[in-house]
């Protein structure tokens, strides 16, 4: 460890505590300490968090041991979980005791450095006391730094900030939610550099990120530290630690003993179960990875009957805060068997030692898949143990492109959303909350703000102007937050825009959920879909949290439950959840395919199935069953398609309807649009309605018994010249486009005045 960089004490801390530091730390300290803005790109497991930490500590001993630690915010640490952020307070207090004790052994003057959580969950006394004796560490989520940016209080307690932390940061940067923190983090950097004084030097927020997985590095640097500090050639001035996110990882294919096929029978769901329960046992600790809550609720149903239900349970977005909890400190505490997750634990919270990761279906992005793994062996010396179960034929090969792309060091690349206007109006109408602002500087602030550096000063005067005039209804006109001084170039708020501000923040979209509450003591349960709840009935028995709840009444918003006793129930849905395959991983998809098909064509089937097995690792039942069934469609089709070969196949129905699938590995976020754009034309063209579906690997139309064309010309009826005004049209006649409207006016306020 660099003693000449840390207090003694906090050094004879480490290294009584860890011994030698890990590669990111050695690299990030004497950056850190430096003042130097620092993005570290690390493992998980490999000390990224403290590697922040402990510089932004050893300042704070160093100001108590010289009498000069003042009561004031000094640290600010955001994580996008409010979970992460309550793991992170509570593993903060071992390295603050452990250096006060070392402190006090030698003799030294103590160090109270007090830490804090502001969160939505924050009790109303918390928050309260906070203001009058702020925490030096504050531990906080984008939305509730967002909160206090814009309340004077937070103002008041920010404004000493001199770190900046922000953990896990991509995953946020590739949604609305990255593009809302940016502007938050200039916000808060030109308000310490306000407060420090006219006289003094300006004091400059210090900005850290931390995260696992990430690409373009460069791209995250830049999100991190803002235009400002970026180069006219792109480089940002920020001291990049890439440790890369290579790991020894154990990885394998899981397929039950039954062949695979389109869609999975229950029976072979029971093997699934049976062989989950056999790995369970096998380890001490394992976390169960789906991508949706409906299903993590019934695989926690079917393994509880298997392994009982106190040593199993469900951990998921939906379940209370209070529910989360416990299930993270029971699975800690070792009295848990396994734990069934959603995305809600695929982050760095502290869980415990786990040793198996088991995923269900394909995670559809390389990054999901790597984060996940990564939760078993989760120290400096643990290897990463997991294991995917294929569910469908497609989703096996698809699994087997996943372990490839990660033996190839390949990661999903992130893409920044470009100045979305919704979080700008937002962010204007809370900046003007806190005080007046010239035009000119409010529009040069949120052009500092990496999302919103193209930002013309003609869409910025679009935005303000909506927001100064409002828009018309038949009431009158509504959504008027500004007072907009045009001859001064001023801009202040309206009365009631504060409120709207800290009570709508935020880029996460609201959904329709229901609460369940428990009677009678009123204990929030968790939420279900909001279609789920008004299809229920009093009386009707369903699973939330692993355990089964009768519902009494249904309320606007509430749905009021009983303790069924576990009564046999059924499993509640919630809608848009299952992610789309990346762009990566659609391109290691078609890769695969493409090296099967050359082995068949050029040797035989027992030659691909031998070079499966020996470059990913595969069993022979899964390696078999990728070749067939590769094998099959390249004899039906004559060739496999990739993203080079697109291949358009029509047939017949039983009723004499004609299909048309268009076969493309392009993954569904791109077929989707593909798709719609296609429906259109066709439309266009016949005069008549048509259904239209898309997955990850094709796209199908649905034409009825009546029209006929030569095949080929599917491939004329888009150009890539009018493709984007075809898809434009083909949007805002589908349901998707209210949804996303609905989604983009709510964030900028617009349902609320």
């Amino acid at each position: 460890m660099p003693h000449e960089l840390f207090h003694p004490a906090v050094a004879a801390w480490f290294e009584a505590r860890f011994g030698a530091p890990t590669e990111p730390q050695v690299r990030a300290w004497p950056e850190i300490h430096a003042g130097r803005h620092t993005l570290i790109a690390a493992p998980t497991g490999s000390g990224k968090t403290l590697a922040a930490f402990l510089s932004a500590i050893d300042g704070l001993v160093r100001q108590a041991a010289a009498g000069t630690l003042c009561d004031e915010t000094q640290v600010v640490y955001v994580s996008p979980l409010k979970a992460l952020s309550n793991d992170v307070q509570k593993n903060l207090v071992e390295p603050l005791a452990g250096i006060r004790a070392e402190l006090v052994a030698r003799g030294l003057p103590d160090a109270e450095i007090r830490t804090l959580v502001r969160t939505g969950d924050t009790p109303a006394a918390e928050r309260a006391q906070m203001l009058k004796r702020p925490p030096h560490i504050l531990v906080t989520t984008p939305e509730s730094l967002y909160i206090l940016l814009t309340s004077d209080g937070g103002r008041r307690l920010l404004s000493t900030a001199r770190t900046l932390i922000v953990d896990e940061i991509h995953a946020v940067a590739d949604d609305k939610r990255g593009s809302h923190l940016a502007i938050s983090m200039e916000r808060l950097d030109d308000l310490c550099r306000r407060a420090s004084g006219e006289g003094q030097e300006r004091r400059r927020l210090i900005r850290v990120g931390l995260s696992a997985t990430q690409k373009p590095i460069e791209e995250v640097a830049r999100l991190l530290v803002g235009t400002a500090a970026v180069e006219a050639d792109g480089t940002p001035r920020c001291s990049i630690v890439d440790a890369g996110h290579g790991r020894t990882l154990d990885l394998g294919i899981e397929v039950p003993g039954s062949p695979l096929e389109a869609v999975m029978p229950a029976e072979v769901w029971q093997e699934i179960y049976d062989r989950l329960t056999e790995l369970i046992r096998e380890h001490r600790t394992t976390l169960v990875f789906t991508n949706t809550r409906r299903q993590a609720e019934r695989i926690t149903r079917h393994l509880s009957d298997r392994l009982g239900a106190e040593r199993v349970t469900s951990h998921h977005g939906s379940l209370a805060k209070e529910v989360r909890l416990e299930a993270e400190r029971r699975l800690k505490d070792g009295e848990l068997a396994a734990l069934v997750a959603t995305a809600s634990l695929e982050l760095g919270i502290d869980i415990g030692a786990v040793d198996l990761v088991c995923q269900i279906g394909s995670t559809r992005s390389i990054a999901a898949f790597l984060q996940r793994v990564g939760r078993s062996g989760h120290h400096l010396a643990g290897t990463p143990k997991g294991r995917i179960f294929a569910t469908t034929r497609d989703e096996l090969v698809e699994c087997a492109a996943l372990l490839d792309a990660v033996r190839h060091g390949e990661l999903d690349r992130l893409i920044i959303p470009e100045k979305p206007l919704d979080i700008l109006a937002q962010q204007i109408v809370a900046a003007t909350s806190a005080e007046e602002w010239g035009e000119e500087d409010l529009f040069l602030l949120m052009q500092r703000a990496w999302p919103f550096r193209d930002l013309e000063r003609k869409e910025f005067d679009e935005v303000v102007e909506m927001l100064a005039t409002g828009f018309s209804t038949r009431r009158g006109r509504r959504g008027a937050y500004l007072h907009h001084d045009e001859v001064n170039g001023r801009l202040r708020a309206r009365k009631g825009a504060r409120l709207t501000a800290v009570t709508s923040g935020g880029a996460i979209p609201d959904v329709a959920d229901y609460q369940v509450v428990l009677e009678p003591s009123g204990a929030l349960v968790g939420t279900v879909n909001e279609d789920f709840a008004v299809e229920s009935m009093p009386g009707e028995v369903f699973q939330l949290g692993n355990a089964s709840w009768r519902i009494r009444k249904i309320e606007q918003g509430r749905v009021l439950v009983e303790d069924a006793r576990g009564e046999p129930p059924t499993l509640p849905f919630w809608l848009g959840e299952a992610p789309g395959r990346t762009d990566e991983l659609s391109r290691a998809v078609a890769r695969l395919r493409a090296e099967v098909a050359e082995i068949l064509t050029r040797s035989n089937r027992e030659t691909a199935v031998a070079r499966l097995r020996e470059r990913l690792g595969l069993s022979a039942s899964a390696a078999a069953q990728i070749v067939d069934y590769l094998a099959v469609a390249l004899a039906s089709l004559g060739v496999l398609p990739t993203q080079d070969v697109v291949v358009a196949e029509r047939f017949f129905d039983e009723g004499g309807d004609m299909h048309l699938v268009v076969h493309a590995p392009f993954g569904s976020r791109l077929n989707r649009a593909w798709g719609l754009a296609l429906r259109k034309r066709f439309c266009r063209t016949f005069n008549f309605e048509l259904q239209a579906a898309a997955t990850e690997d094709a796209i199908v139309l649905s034409l009825g018994p009546t029209h006929s064309f030569p095949l080929e010309d599917v491939f004329r009826f888009l150009h890539s010249n009018t493709a984007r005004g075809v898809l434009v049209q083909a949007v805002l006649d589908a349901p998707l486009f209210g949804v996303r409207w609905r989604w983009n006016a709510g964030r900028a306020n617009s349902f609320l005045a």
